[in-house]
């Protein structure tokens, strides 16, 4: 059975979830998500608690027991607390600042990107090399930093572009001089 899937996930005060068939709705104070259930996996509310259980153990169906929970605790955290990613610009010149909703980064290229976030997600700049990703779904959030990183990588030799907060960049040796 899996360890994870078979654990039943508490529903905090606030929150409120319904099952309609295969989709999964959970509403809290921050927004409301929805979540659509792969077909073997059932889904219930009982007490207080979102119950996952599977018909058999296929293959299949064990793999999307454990996901299933994790994807619907997920959106049950989304929605009371939310979801923050943290980037970093790193380079001599390089920087970012904001333009209304929109990021306008400044990476060496010969014009400046200007990145506008997609809907549910919010882009704040703290200074001019720190950028927060914030949104109630988990998935978003990281698809949205993954694709503001992906405009300029950090590089190994001098460490410079956009990287997550607290990555860790492995550096290698240039040109042995003599």
């Amino acid at each position: 059975m899996s360890r994870i899937g078979r654990l039943p996930i508490e529903i905090p005060a606030g929150v409120t979830v319904s099952v309609d068939g295969r989709a999964v709705a959970v509403k809290g104070p921050k927004g409301e998500l929805t979540l659509d259930v792969a077909s073997p996996i059932e889904v219930a509310v009982e007490d207080n608690q979102v119950v996952v259980t599977r018909p058999d153990d296929e293959r299949e169906s064990r793999s999307l027991h454990g996901l299933t929970r994790t994807l619907i605790n997920n959106n049950i955290i989304g929605v009371t607390q939310g979801y923050t990613k943290g980037l970093e610009v790193v380079g001599t010149g390089y920087r970012v600042q904001q333009k209304g909703s929109s990021v306008e980064f400044a990476l060496g290229f010969s014009h400046p990107v200007l990145i506008d976030p997609p809907a549910g997600i919010t882009l704040t700049v703290e200074g001019t090399n720190k950028l927060t990703v914030s949104g109630i779904d988990k998935q978003a959030v990281g698809e949205a930093a993954a694709n503001i990183r992906k405009i300029r990588k950090p590089e190994p030799y001098k460490g410079k572009g956009v990287r997550y907060a607290g990555e860790v960049v492995r550096r290698k040796a240039g040109k042995a001089g003599k």
